[in-house]
């Protein structure tokens, strides 16, 4: 879908020339209502939030959930903010870091395409975390998890992938910035303290992606430290703590500082461009398979020739993966390691597993990231006939466009691309193909009333107390 237009107004354009960035932002966040935000806007928003609370629930059966849990546990003090599914209370921040390693730990959550961030798995565990503790409106906590997707989107889409390319995951730097925002609104913060907040934004946001190189947990802990840092930077900025005016822009800014030498291909200019007008969040794709969204076209291609020409695994000779280069580093190299991953998150991120998988059984889904598929013989032998090369047609960053190519042992080749990767873009999930994928994730951990009555919950959360929202999320009736 394109970006939707809202009555909201922005700060005006002369205006524009003499504000900076972050103040641009904050005249826009303090003076942002629920009722300026268009109604179908905010439908899609409570859509995204639908999704996380199923990827969230489904994260607590995986031993990561339980290890971060014992590990928060063992340095929280008491508290009274809810875990989503879990039956345990943290104090505010700590239920925020939680709860955001559950929303991202499967990596099954929402993307947008172009910024290359996931913008939900912050933005809406720290909005629920801060509204629940400050007893504010489901409209309210709606209107801040907004803002904090708008921010964190709009950083990534200014970086254009070059934070990415500089060794950082933008999700965990983007979502410092919109979760300071969001936090600040539900603080009812000034224009100048919500300033103040993302300037301290730049000074707790960090995450480096040296997991790639090992499938380490790091990447789940980024978007639930940004919630955590947001939270911070807000607090800090209602006491009056003074924060930089110029963190955007800045000669020490946070895009000189994290997009190296190619600081020249960052369009500062979408930090505002047709704020208030434009909700980005409208362009954020919900993902239909829980491994790297890099990878969704290539798996849909496999499948597809799978299904319309039946070949199977023992037929085929050669595999070729089509991907825009700048994606090989994440997904496709070193090929060695890719072929054989180690732990299901390194599978997440492998173009080789996940190919070889899809022809073998047929499917992905979490069922081929269980140790038994793993090991799995034919699996790993169809992986290392797999080589991956440049997609001279890729619409990347735009979308995570892919493709493939099979070689058969009589000859025969068949391709079959995806320039739109399904869930993106004119292939946007539906409502339906949202609340199913909600319902299949929440039917791991849960009875199906239990799941029903969130889902509501979730789609009425505009007309209730934030309270009713995480009291359902905690499974509490």
């Amino acid at each position: 879908m394109s970006a939707q237009t809202a009555p909201a107004s922005a700060p005006a354009a002369d205006a524009a020339t003499t504000l900076s960035i972050s103040q641009q932002i904050a005249e826009f966040a303090a003076g942002l209502t629920p009722e300026a935000i268009p109604a179908d806007v905010r439908e899609c928003a409570k859509l995204h939030v639908l999704d996380v609370c199923g990827t969230a629930l489904a994260a607590t059966r995986f031993d990561f959930a339980q290890h971060a849990l014992a590990g928060i546990s063992n340095i929280a003090e008491n508290g009274d903010n809810t875990v989503i599914g879990m039956n345990v209370r943290l104090p505010m921040r700590d239920a925020v870091l939680m709860n955001g390693i559950l929303a991202h730990g499967l990596d099954y959550d929402d993307t947008h395409p172009g910024a290359i961030v996931h913008p939900t798995a912050s933005a809406f565990p720290c909005a629920l975390g801060v509204a629940e503790r400050r007893d504010a409106s489901g409209a309210d906590l709606l209107m801040a998890y907004m803002l904090g997707v708008e921010v964190a989107t709009r950083l990534g889409v200014a970086a254009k992938g070059t934070m990415h390319t500089q060794g950082f995951h933008t999700t965990g730097i983007a979502g410092h910035f919109g979760c300071s925002v969001a936090a600040g609104k539900l603080f009812n913060l000034s224009p100048q303290r919500l300033q103040y907040a993302q300037g301290f934004a730049g000074s707790t946001a960090s995450a480096i992606s040296e997991h790639r190189a090992d499938g380490a947990w790091n990447k789940r802990l980024h978007p639930a430290w940004a919630g955590v840092g947001g939270i911070t930077a807000a607090g800090l900025a209602s006491g009056g703590f003074v924060g930089t005016k110029k963190i955007y822009e800045g000669a020490d800014g946070i895009f000189r500082s994290h997009t190296g030498t190619r600081f020249n291909e960052v369009d500062m200019g979408a930090m505002t461009r047709g704020l208030g007008k434009e909700w980005l969040l409208s362009e954020v794709a919900v993902k239909p398979f829980p491994i790297c969204h890099l990878l969704h076209a290539c798996a849909d291609s496999a499948l597809a020739i799978r299904r319309k020409h039946n070949v199977k695994a023992e037929d085929i000779t050669k595999i070729r993966a089509l991907l825009h280069p700048e994606t090989f580093h994440y997904i496709a190299e070193p090929p060695e390691m890719r072929r054989r991953p180690v732990s299901d998150y390194m599978a997440k991120f492998s173009v080789q597993f996940v190919l070889a998988a899809c022809f073998v059984r047929g499917r992905f889904g979490f069922a081929e990231l269980e140790t038994d598929a793993l090991n799995d013989a034919q699996i790993l032998a169809l992986a290392q006939k797999v080589h991956h090369e440049a997609d001279p047609d890729s619409a990347f960053p735009k979308y995570f466009s892919g493709g493939v190519v099979v070689t058969t042992k009589d000859g025969r080749e068949f391709v079959h691309m995806e320039k739109i990767n399904r869930g993106a873009g004119e292939r946007a999930l539906s409502a339906e193909d949202i609340t199913e994928k909600f319902h299949d994730n929440a039917a791991l951990v849960i009875s199906k009333p239990q799941a029903t009555r969130i889902r509501d919950a979730v789609m009425a959360m505009d007309r209730h107390p934030a309270r009713t929202l995480a009291r359902a999320l905690a499974l509490k009736n």
